[in-house]
């Protein structure tokens, strides 16, 4: 395993043997978390009021935006999402091949 504090998620998945599966949830999970974090940011809001609108505390949105592998419930993503005027949709998966190692 690679050392580098600095490794990118691209470079460590090269190194760790993930099913196809496990690798498209970790990649969702990342990309989603990007997604809240960069609307929340675009729209000028901290975490404090984005906890606000949504119900939760501050310290869940932290954790949140912190570890992008947790665990997150539908009806929690959603009490985030539609008071910053999103919602999910379900679209299919562009085919792309996977490189050899």
């Amino acid at each position: 395993m690679m050392e580098n504090k600095n490794t990118t998620w691209e470079e460590l998945r090269k190194h760790i043997d993930l099913t196809p599966e496990e690798e498209a949830e970790i990649d969702f999970k990342v990309e989603l978390m990007g997604k809240l974090i960069e609307t929340r940011k675009a729209k000028g809001l901290t975490q404090e009021e984005t906890a606000k609108i949504s119900g939760l505390k501050q310290s869940f949105i932290a954790r949140l935006e912190k570890d992008a592998k947790r665990a997150l419930q539908v009806d929690t993503l959603l009490k985030i999402l539609l008071p910053l005027g999103y919602k999910i949709e379900i679209v299919p998966i562009k085919k792309t091949r996977r490189k050899p190692a």
